[in-house]
Order: structure tokens, then sequence, then C-alpha cells
């Protein structure tokens, strides 16, 4: 399996990357937010998914191991190939995705291209309970690791009783009317103040 590449950006394509490691040309294919970072000639280290299928092997290639992640959980819906989960991390970036997910709002997966409204109802049905130990993970993919202040409210909850879908759903809440640069106390006090009404 390849997990990591480490070389330099030989091409940049509409949706893939050529990167040589060690002589070696990989193409990579990329979300878009991935590939706008992209230069040809710049050195590059991209987290990988390997994918076998009876009639080829691409390789995926993403900035953070997070959208690595990401990728592989889209994957386990029904109907959501490796094509879609490029579309839907191409629409949004993982924190939008968490968002849309802990929120069930369907109209902002349909952005992605490719993501019908039944669709988008199947990936927020079927990812809603995930999301929340999605949102809890560090950078390497470890749990329960503090992102910032909305993960350290949803663990403050989880705490309380309250579980992990309840709790990342009331975050994500208060992070919409409260804003992405609220404080952790002002996170709990709208979270909690929401559940009770």
């Amino acid at each position: 399996m390849i997990g990591k590449l480490t070389g330099l950006v030989d091409f940049v394509g509409e949706d893939h990357a050529l990167i040589e490691v060690a002589g070696v040309g990989y193409l990579v294919h990329c979300p878009s937010s991935t590939l706008s970072k992209l230069a040809a000639g710049a050195h590059v280290a991209l987290m990988t998914e390997l994918r076998l299928t009876d009639e080829t092997i691409k390789l995926y290639g993403f900035f953070t191991a997070e959208e690595r992640e990401w990728f592989r959980l889209l994957q386990t819906v029904q109907n959501v190939g490796a094509r879609v989960a490029l579309n839907v991390l191409s629409a949004l970036s993982p924190r939008d995705l968490e968002r849309a997910l802990a929120l069930g709002d369907k109209a902002v997966l349909g952005r992605a291209q490719g993501v019908g409204p039944k669709l988008a109802l199947r990936i927020v049905t079927e990812l809603k309970d995930k999301a929340p130990s999605m949102m809890l993970r560090g950078p390497a993919g470890e749990a329960f690791a503090p992102r910032g202040p909305q993960s350290d409210a949803i663990a403050a909850l989880l705490k309380l009783g309250y579980s992990q879908s309840v709790a990342a759903e009331a975050v994500a809440r208060a992070v919409r009317d409260l804003g992405e640069g609220a404080a952790l106390d002002g996170l709990i006090r709208e979270a909690l103040r929401a559940m009770g009404r």
C-alpha cells in the first residue's frame, strides 16, 4: 500500500497531478482543493490512498490525513465511489463537510458534482453518526485529540453525558449562530441553551 508520496510536481491536470518520486512518475487523482495548492516544479508531500479494481489501479492524493479519512468514509455510503468522494471533497472542506453532516444539511452536500438530492440524503443519513468521531480526530487521525474550540466543546458535552451525534449537532448549530471564531465558553453555553429549548 502506498500511504504517502514525497517528490516533485511534474504536471498538474484538471483532476490529477504527476508526482515524480526517485525517477518514477506517479499519476495521482486529487480533489480540486489539493490541486489548487500544487505547482509544477514544487516539492510536495501527499497522503495517498491506493484503489484496486478489476479494470484499474488508481492512486488518490490529499494534503492532509483528515481529507484522506473523509475520502475513505464517504465511500462507505452506497453509490458513493472514488469519483463522487473526490467531488464532495472538491466542493467542501472537511470542516464544511463535518458541519453539513452534523446539521443534516443536504443542500450543502448537493453542491458537489454528481450528488443529487437522493444521494445527499443517503450521505447525511449514513454518516450523521460517524461525523462526530471524525470531528474529534487530530491531524494524524488519533481519536479524541482536540482540534480547536469546536472539538473541545463537543468533548465537554460528551463528558456531560450527551451522545456524540447530539453534541456535534448542537456545537455545529452554535458555530452557525455565533460564527467560526466563537470562544469555547460561548460555544458550550449556546449549545446547552439550544438543547434546552
